[in-house]
């Protein structure tokens, strides 16, 4: 008896101190709910600090927290690009910025368009006679491009840029599925439609590298003008053509071949550079750690600086990420999702809308579903206009069809007028290990489609003229919507991709512009007067809950710099999980596609895989499981 009764008293402890250990996470979290919305009063005189440790997106991904679990790496930090831009405004105007600092040792990059838009934002902040100075231990094409924008250049003396260019190379599966006996079943209309081809091919084709060469080409030359006239002093021929006789020259000592390259101004320390800043703006009277300097962060500087509110309103609504079917996203196009907040909004008395599309496109249906929202709003007799980011290509396209004006930058990637579709097939491998299909029909179609027996030439007779019929119904579309005939969008059709200034001068983009044309141009055609009118982003509004669960996965160890070879070692894992990637859209395809698989991968996508788990909540899952 007396042994039970230690047991018991053992477990009852146990159980007291579980309850304890809860209870103390509780209120952990609570304190973290209470705490984590920062109030106006954590603005402070001094410098607005943009630490941008991760990508600048056009939708922010809600954090899932099992899939991080899983994963055993934590989210990347994001950044909406219209946050930053109305941040940088903000602060070019504001008495209380003195100047702002750009932390980029952990950016891992954006698309051209947003670092066009947060560039320009830059631009007014000097313009205003206020410094903007840029940090960082590595520098790529990225992060040069917004650090070009800086008044002083900064760089550890331990590290480097690089500086490579648009491009690269993509796996092709061809010879891979043929050693496997798998028959990849593809069904497409355009010659340039390319998305297939890693599938179908052991290399490019020769028509896709063509549209490839003309596509890269136009936005390296709108990305060297952009940083030249930015930064007259970089040498950006000696960089990206001569990379290792620049570097050798100066005996391969990274960050003086980014100083004699006019990249960078000072090579530094962060305590060096902090303390520079403090020469700009004060020294920090409650921080006395070396380099500190008194500054507001981007979040507390949001939270100060909310959106204006007027009576009348424009909605705006956001196609970012692959468009796929269902209720995903945001940050990811969920076709669903999207109309359904196109219709909740129908009962609001928006003045107009604007459609900003920052996707490559996907599911043709769910494209569909989306552009029937828009035309909803559109027969309300209301002016609709188009805002393209990065990239509105195939059913970004799509999508864009109803509008009344369709704006875009010279660095939008558009147009991929086309769809397919893809499914694998495995007759020959089942045969190859002694698995036989019979049996009894009544009828070419009977037991079809049959991945194992593989498909009889009626059902791919069938599906071909199904892709057909979609790609008119697409010609049709567009050519409704942008005054052509048929004959002159299948010529700029067939699945080719085109940069904006291009797709301007074939009558795809009306317009050179971006949120703010936009916007401007819809506010105009609906007579309203300047200052009068605000944008109204549906579904937007960052959760409470979602900020806590960035707070506790990433953990303050990221918050280090990394050098040239960690920063081109995350690009290189990143590049591995392509593979993964791959494989799900062979296996994974779900009906008609409108997608641009030649679109250069946005910049989450890129950066995926480049960080370690370390947050507070791995801490806690990997005490357990040690």
């Amino acid at each position: 008896m007396r042994f039970a009764g230690k047991v018991w008293r053992l477990l009852v402890g146990i159980k007291d101190g579980l309850v304890l250990l809860f209870m103390l996470l509780f209120f952990a979290a609570l304190f973290a709910i209470l705490t984590a919305r920062p109030s106006p009063a954590q603005v402070r005189d001094g410098a607005l600090l943009l630490e941008l440790d991760g990508v600048i997106v056009e939708e922010r991904t809600p954090v899932d927290p099992f899939a991080a679990l899983l994963s055993g790496s934590t989210p990347v930090g994001e950044y909406q690009a219209r946050d930053l831009v109305r941040a940088i405004d903000a602060a070019a105007s504001d008495k209380r910025i003195e100047a702002v600092v750009l932390d980029l040792d952990r950016f891992m990059g954006a698309g051209q368009v947003h670092l066009a838009e947060v560039g320009a934002a830059l631009d007014r902040v000097r313009a205003a006679d206020k410094p903007v100075l840029a940090y960082a231990t590595a520098y790529g094409d990225d992060g040069v491009f917004l650090a070009a924008h800086a008044s002083e250049v900064w760089l550890h003396p331990m590290g480097g840029a690089i500086v490579a260019g648009p491009g690269g190379n993509r796996l092709y599966f061809a010879n891979l599925l043929e050693k496997l006996k798998i028959n990849a079943r593809v069904y497409k209309v355009g010659t340039y439609k390319s998305a297939v081809e890693p599938f179908t091919e052991s290399g490019m084709s020769d028509p896709a590298r063509e549209n490839a060469q003309a596509l890269y080409g136009a936005l390296w030359e709108e990305w060297q003008a952009n940083v030249k006239k930015a930064r007259p002093a970089a040498n950006l021929d000696l960089v990206s053509k001569s990379p290792a006789e620049w570097v050798e020259a100066a005996r391969g000592d990274l960050s003086l071949a980014a100083k004699n390259a006019g990249l960078v101004d000072t090579l530094g320390t962060r305590v060096e550079f902090g303390e520079r800043v403090a020469e700009l703006v004060g020294e920090d009277e409650w921080d006395e750690t070396p380099g500190a300097y008194p500054h507001t962060n981007l979040t507390a500087w949001l939270a100060d600086n909310p959106w204006p509110s007027e009576s009348n309103e424009i909605g705006v609504v956001t196609i970012a990420g692959t468009i796929v079917d269902g209720d995903a996203g945001p940050g990811t196009a969920g076709g669903d999702r999207i109309a359904e907040l196109l219709d909740d909004a129908l009962e609001r008395d928006f003045k107009g809308l604007v459609v900003r599309v920052d996707s490559p496109g996907g599911s043709a249906m769910a494209s569909e579903v989306i552009r029937n929202a828009i035309l909803r709003h559109k027969a309300k007799d209301i002016p609709v206009a188009v805002s393209m980011g990065n990239v509105a290509a195939s059913g970004g396209y799509w999508v864009a069809t109803p509008a009344d004006r369709i704006f875009a930058e010279p660095e939008t990637i558009t147009g991929s007028i086309g769809i397919f579709a893809m499914i694998p097939t495995f007759e020959n491998a089942a045969a190859e290990i002694g698995i036989n299909s019979d049996g009894v029909k009544t009828g070419p179609l009977s037991g079809q489609p049959d991945p194992i027996a593989g498909f009889t030439p009626e059902v791919d007779r069938i599906l071909q003229a199904s892709i057909e019929d979609g790609y008119t119904d697409f010609l049709t579309r567009v050519a409704e919507s942008r005054q052509m005939t048929l004959d002159q969008v299948d010529t700029v059709g067939q699945g080719r991709v085109w940069d904006g200034g291009t797709a301007r001068q074939l009558r795809l983009v009306d317009e050179y512009g971006g949120m703010a044309e936009a916007l401007a141009w819809v506010a105009g055609q609906a007579e309203l007067e300047d200052g009068k009118w605000s944008a109204t982003y549906l579904g937007d509004g960052e959760s409470t809950a979602d900020t806590i669960l960035r707070q506790m996965l990433i953990g303050e160890e990221d918050a280090g710099g990394r050098d040239v070879f960690a920063m081109l070692a995350g690009q290189q894992r990143a590049s591995a999980g392509m593979i993964l990637l791959d494989a799900q859209r062979l296996l994974g395809t779900k009906g008609v596609q409108a997608y641009c698989l030649a679109c250069p991968s946005p910049a989450l996508a890129q950066a995926q895989g480049e960080r370690s788990f370390d947050g507070f909540i791995a801490k806690l899952v990997g005490f357990f499981r040690d």
